[in-house]
């Protein structure tokens, strides 16, 4: 190592981010302490966020086309805006057609909730609290300051890898730094819950919504891991933040610190009359399974899932994990100009002329298809990739991807295939009959409990579990005649 290089880029190093910091810092709102932000000036953040939103709409299967929920969303969101900070800033606020329970904000006001936020939220105090958190990110910066140090640490570790000669020492610090910077730090999450329970106070909501959200959160995920027999990060509402639990324990530490409210906005019915008839889980947009199978109403296809198999329906593609190891992938393609028949795409297209000798002319559902095998290393292990392409439309291949790791047992590849040969359109019974679930209520009558009104729910397994967790109770809690629970129809 040359000392002297060393030192002397650590002096020019200094001296360069000393005048960074000392022209691009704001205050937070919640510490009253100097913030770095200076890589993503206020003024642009508008312009940031309106250029990523389409993306994020995008990334989560579109916007939830229902006016009277997205009005309602908007007007809990801008009654909690008002009492804001950053009143330089316009909010605005989209519920996403998603199931997954996540909420997120963008520089320059633009808040996201997801549909499946929406479902375990019971009141519209929780829905206030979780828009006032997004709201406090915003109020603080925080996106700026989480891009401006990511941004740093890169453009830092650049010089210093130029001025030692260690090209390699920027890329393995960026690396790391693109890791850490995808996410809130801990004191940025506890802050943003903090100036959500602020915002709660001033506007009059029940600040108890804000730790009773994070309660009926962790509930839910805890519940839906054990059901499906998951680690529970991968139900996690912003999984590498703060624990659940504790972040309950220190929103009820920050609401003691305001005086005792005398009746606080709750809004239970109001809110659960609101999401009545929401669809629950994946909707027909896109698709879902019922009794064995999947079925996607908006395109109009339909195919067998064994129970025990995992589904991984994303906008874009569907994944179906197998067993040893085996993959089904299922998406959409154009045909593109001058392609005819499966065979065509599959040889001159998917697989660009290369190791098409055993194609063969095949029938999926009653639709011309072909099918081949490819060997490939995935992660320097053996495997086989069946392809399959079926002619769908005029316009449109459905294709298939079946993974089979070398050593897989016939059983577990026959499952797989098993399921492609089930394809098929959607016969018009289907099509007006089957449907997603969807959130409804029942009213409790005396001598009601847990298990008796868990017999309204139409999911398959664990009902009693499902139906305590969608409504934030415990298995002691009592039922209370004449109140209005949520279920799954």
């Amino acid at each position: 190592m040359d000392h002297h290089r060393f030192c002397k880029a650590a002096v020019l190093g200094a001296s360069f981010f000393t005048l960074l910091f000392a022209s691009g810092c704001t205050q937070n709102p919640m510490t009253g302490r100097s913030e770095f932000t200076g890589l993503m000036p206020a003024q642009q953040e508008a312009s940031i966020g309106a250029a990523q939103h389409e993306e994020i709409i995008k990334q989560y299967g579109g916007v939830y086309n229902n006016k009277a929920i997205q009005s309602y969303v908007n007007e809990v969101g801008q009654k909690m805006a008002q009492y804001s900070e950053r009143q330089d800033v316009q909010y605005r606020f989209t519920v996403l057609d998603s199931p997954v329970v996540n909420a997120f904000a963008l520089p320059g006001g633009y808040v996201y909730v997801t549909r499946g936020t929406l479902a375990v939220a019971n009141s519209e105090a929780e829905l206030a609290a979780v828009l006032g958190h997004e709201i406090g990110h915003v109020a603080a910066r925080h996106q700026a300051a989480r891009y401006s140090q990511g941004v740093l640490t890169q453009l830092g570790a650049s010089v210093l890898s130029a001025a030692i000669g260690v090209p390699a020492a920027s890329q393995a610090i960026g690396l790391g730094t693109n890791l850490y910077m995808s996410s809130y730090s801990r004191d940025q999450e506890t802050q943003a819950d903090q100036l959500g329970v602020r915002y709660l106070s001033r506007s009059g909501y029940d600040m108890m919504g804000m730790s009773n959200f994070l309660r009926d959160m962790n509930l839910y995920q805890s519940t839906n891991a054990q059901i499906e027999g998951k680690n529970e990060k991968e139900f996690s509402y912003f999984s590498s933040h703060p624990d659940t639990a504790g972040r309950v324990q220190q929103s009820r530490n920050e609401i003691s610190k305001y005086p005792v409210q005398s009746s606080p906005t709750r809004n239970e019915n109001r809110y659960l009359s609101m999401i009545r008839g929401m669809p629950y889980g994946e909707s027909a947009t896109q698709g879902f399974v019922r009794n064995g199978r999947f079925y996607h109403p908006d395109i109009g296809f339909t195919f067998n899932i064994p129970p025990t198999f995992n589904i991984d329906n994303q906008p874009q593609r569907i994944a179906i994990e197998g067993q040893e190891g085996t993959v089904l992938v299922l998406d959409m393609t154009k045909r593109g100009n001058n392609v005819g028949n499966a065979e065509d795409y599959v040889s001159g297209v998917w697989l660009k002329g290369q190791g098409t000798e055993a194609l063969d002319s095949i029938t999926v559902g009653g639709m011309p298809a072909a099918t081949t095998a490819v060997n490939v290393n995935i992660n320097n292990q053996p495997a086989e990739i069946r392809l399959i392409a079926i002619e769908w439309s005029d316009a449109e291949f459905v294709r298939m991807q079946i993974l089979i790791p070398r050593g897989a047992s016939n059983a577990a590849v026959d499952d797989l295939k098993r399921i492609s040969y089930s394809f098929r359109r959607m016969n018009e019974g289907e099509r007006n009959s089957v449907r997603p679930y969807q959130v409804d209520l029942v009213t409790a009558r005396a001598g009601d409990t847990a298990q008796s009104l868990a017999a309204n729910m139409a999911v398959d397994k664990a009902k009693v579990e499902q139906f305590v967790a969608l409504n934030g109770l415990t298995p002691a809690t009592p039922i209370v005649a004449g109140r209005s629970y949520k279920v799954v129809r």
